[in-house]
């Protein structure tokens, strides 16, 4: 189709929209760029909830074990200090990076702005090709894809993740990737500890190793155990391939449907740089960098939460 000297194309041939077009004009205003900002993104996804709501009770668990059961009834008090320092630390910066991972907008295309009035706007050059998503009804940038769950095109979408309940996208990756660092550290740091903790209670027959008996003792530190092992294998595996895509400047999608790159690649450090922002220093292993509490009470008062998106 032929529109004010540039081609619109669609996967599933839909025009443009006309005037007198059944889409609420509504949603599309009240989705744009500017509103969005001012916006808490969550998603309604019942799965979702439930897996996020799973990863912090695995996290608390992990550290009710750690604490109650290994670290304070120890006569080590160093060791005990400087584990538990060390591990709450690691669980705050994990649950930390989990919040701005869910809360954060992956990089969302505003909802039903495919019209005729947002195209005039865009000064577009002649013979230039546009694509529009058939789904929300968006302009679709380049490397955006739909995902179902939050209905929306994602900017540079990765995968949609459902321990975080939220797409992995141009905005929220950096998050997703220092959650899977962070998990992957306190995993590893309590499989160590359950170890050391397996060998001091052998050795002392189990009579003053936990203020918990021996059978429920064993059984809390079985059940870690398992979970430290899945958890660090998992989320291992998930960092190592998110560092892979950033360096090669790829998503996991585009590596999925090996799609030849239209764009200019931006790799290893600069791909690092581009998610991480600015030169390598402790900022980017900070969840924290950029939170504002102060604009998020502005946003409250704004137009509070979007919880629908």
């Amino acid at each position: 189709m032929q529109s004010s000297g540039h081609r619109f194309r669609d996967v599933e041939h839909h025009p443009l929209l006309a005037d007198n077009d059944t889409y609420d004009s509504s949603s599309s205003s009240s989705s744009s760029e500017a509103d969005m900002a001012d916006r808490v993104w969550f998603i309604r996804d019942g799965c979702g909830m439930v897996c996020a709501i799973m990863t912090w009770l695995l996290v608390v668990y992990a550290d009710f074990v750690v604490t109650f059961v290994m670290l304070l009834p120890s006569k080590d008090f160093w060791y005990s200090v400087i584990n538990g320092v060390l591990f709450n630390c690691l669980a705050v910066l994990a649950l930390s990076s989990h919040l701005r991972t869910m809360l954060t907008d992956p990089g969302a295309v505003p909802k039903g702005n495919a019209t005729k009035e947002y195209m005039d706007n865009l000064q577009l050059k002649p013979g230039e090709v546009i694509y529009k998503c058939p789904k929300c009804c968006s302009i679709k940038p380049e490397r955006a894809h739909h995902c179902s769950i939050c209905k929306r095109c994602i900017r540079k979408m990765d995968h949609h993740c459902p321990w975080v309940n939220n797409c992995v996208g141009e905005k929220n990756q950096r998050f997703f990737v220092l959650f899977t660092m962070y998990i992957a550290l306190i995993s590893a740091h309590a499989l160590v500890l359950c170890g050391f903790q397996f060998f001091s209670c052998v050795r002392g027959q189990w009579t003053e190793c936990s203020d918990f008996s021996p059978p429920v003792t064993v059984i809390l530190m079985i059940f870690l155990c398992l979970e430290g092992f899945l958890f660090l294998t998992f989320t291992a595996v998930m960092f190592g391939t998110q560092i892979h895509s950033i360096c090669n400047d790829e998503t996991e999608i585009e590596r999925l449907k090996s799609e030849k790159p239209t764009w200019e690649r931006r790799l290893r450090w600069e791909g690092m740089k581009s998610v991480f922002g600015g030169q390598p220093s402790l900022l980017w292993i900070n969840p924290f960098a950029g939170f504002r509490i102060r604009r998020l009470l502005l946003r409250g008062k704004k137009g509070g939460p979007e919880f629908s998106v």
